[in-house]
């Protein structure tokens, strides 16, 4: 049985059983074949821009069911799905950015499913504000440790209305929104501690480097950010205890 680091795990949990999936830029495919080897989804499509990582793909699930015809799809992001084909998209270990791009490149198809699974592996709050701005909600937010990081793991459902903040897409609050609280768990103070302390050092060494002060003004409201949404953190996860 194919065994699923931590970070994969959690994503296949949010596929409800029945459930089909395709999963873009699949790499190794383990992801898509799990859910399919332990009966969560009845049809799963390994997609991949490059062909190199589909051939490991394949080869993977040719090593272990070579009777099952896995779907492999060669293609740029979305473009090797027809809308609504599939249940659930899953993202997985590319950057926000490159996400809001194969998004956007068809609208309407990215609209046509029921539920995306992402995990970026940096501009997290430039991908939230994306999601906002097109007309998607996020239904959930795990925070799940992968080695020496913690990686951040978005459930996402279309919706008819965008619903956007007046705030950059650089804004702190779509960094770290106080609906993380919402999804508060075990590894959140330890998260919001560490990105604290790097907007910590980033302020010292504004200081240290004479940037001006409407600069340090800014990225001092950043650290304020954070100590008081890292401070509402410890008070729920006290009071649940």
């Amino acid at each position: 049985m194919i065994q699923l680091t931590p970070r994969l795990a959690a994503i296949a949990n949010e596929v409800v059983p029945g459930e089909t999936v395709a999963d873009i830029g699949t790499d190794h495919g383990f992801l898509p074949a799990a859910l399919w080897e332990q009966g969560i989804s009845p049809h799963v499509i390994l997609a991949d821009v490059n062909e190199g990582p589909l051939n490991k793909a394949k080869e993977n699930c040719a090593s272990r069911y070579p009777e099952e015809p896995f779907d492999f799809r060669l293609g740029d992001g979305l473009q090797v799905l027809k809308p609504g084909e599939v249940d659930v998209i899953t993202i997985a270990g590319m950057g926000g950015i490159l996400m809001t791009e194969i998004l956007e490149n068809d609208l309407e198809k990215s609209w046509s499913f029921h539920r995306l699974i992402l995990q970026p592996r940096n501009n997290i709050g430039k991908l939230r504000h994306w999601l906002y701005d097109h007309c998607f909600s996020i239904t959930n937010e795990q925070l799940v440790r992968e080695g020496r990081f913690i990686c951040e793991i978005l459930t996402v459902v279309p919706v008819e209305k965008a619903s956007l903040l007046s705030l950059d897409a650089d804004s702190i609050e779509y960094q770290y929104p106080r609906r993380l609280l919402e999804f508060i768990g075990p590894l959140t103070e330890e998260y919001l501690e560490t990105r604290l302390k790097t907007e910590e050092m980033i302020f010292e060494s504004m200081e240290a480097g004479g940037q001006d002060w409407k600069t340090l003004r800014g990225q001092k409201n950043r650290v304020c950010y954070l100590q008081d949404l890292l401070r509402d953190a410890k008070k729920i996860l006290e009071e649940g205890l």
